[in-house]
């Protein structure tokens, strides 16, 4: 790969965002793990032997001040998240705030703060974790659903603007995932989630570590404005 790039994945120390961290590392990037919880985000770069920095995506201040401060960035990608079960009628406007805050500005934030070093290099990658609730919805998750569902028409908006530095955007969607917060789930959800799935199954954090791994490659350098979903054929329904 020639001088090593640097990836950022914000929330990059649990669930899905540990396996990309741990894979980008693999993969020889220099990755910089981000989280809310300083503590956290130091312990997965020390064991990756990356950098960490802290700082919570729905600050807009905070965030564009930690990643520009962070110096050269390659990959960026957005898989901070933070989801809340309720039907729409019930659901606080506080809690639709932080959801829109978190999901949605968050992704915003991040990825103004990162595209001025991939087009002063003329190269970069913007990865995108969504959701498949962003493209079939999801019951008790319209708000989590919608700032998904941005986050794609995001993407597309940012590949057309962008692709004469030599930079891709795209969005992996990510079906039910084997993660902690899947577990908070009470184990009938988990049967349901599982069984809208054409394999009948869970996914695990590292075959989304594997899209991101793939998007984020040299190999990938002609694909952009694309949706790759890691969901076992969820979106195809029956």
């Amino acid at each position: 790969m020639g001088e090593q790039r640097v990836a950022l994945v914000t929330g990059g120390a649990v669930g899905i965002g540990a396996g990309i961290s741990e894979r980008l590392a693999a993969d020889g990037f220099e990755v910089i793990v981000t989280g809310r919880r300083a503590g956290v985000a130091a312990e997965m770069a020390e064991r990756i032997g990356g950098r960490s920095l802290a700082f919570d995506v729905s600050d807009h201040a905070a965030t564009v001040a930690a990643i520009q401060g962070a110096g050269r960035i390659d990959v960026l990608v957005n898989n901070a998240g933070w989801d809340h079960f309720d039907w729409f009628t019930d659901l606080p406007y506080e809690t639709m705030r932080k959801l829109v805050a978190i999901n949605l500005e968050g992704v915003l934030s991040c990825t103004q703060a990162a595209l001025p070093s991939m087009q002063e290099h003329r190269w970069g990658r913007v990865i995108t974790i969504g959701s498949e609730a962003g493209r079939i919805g999801s019951k008790g998750n319209a708000v989590y659903a919608a700032c998904k569902a941005a986050a794609v028409g995001f993407s597309m908006s940012i590949a057309r603007e962008n692709a004469r530095f030599g930079i891709t955007a795209n969005v992996v969607a990510p079906g039910p995932i084997e993660t902690p917060l899947l577990r908070e789930m009470t184990p009938h959800a988990i049967e349901v989630v599982t069984n809208q799935t054409q394999m009948k199954r869970l996914g695990t954090p590292e075959e989304c570590a594997a899209a991101v791994s793939y998007l984020a490659s040299e190999a990938a350098g002609y694909v952009t404005g694309e949706v790759l979903a890691v969901s076992g054929g969820m979106h195809l329904g029956g």
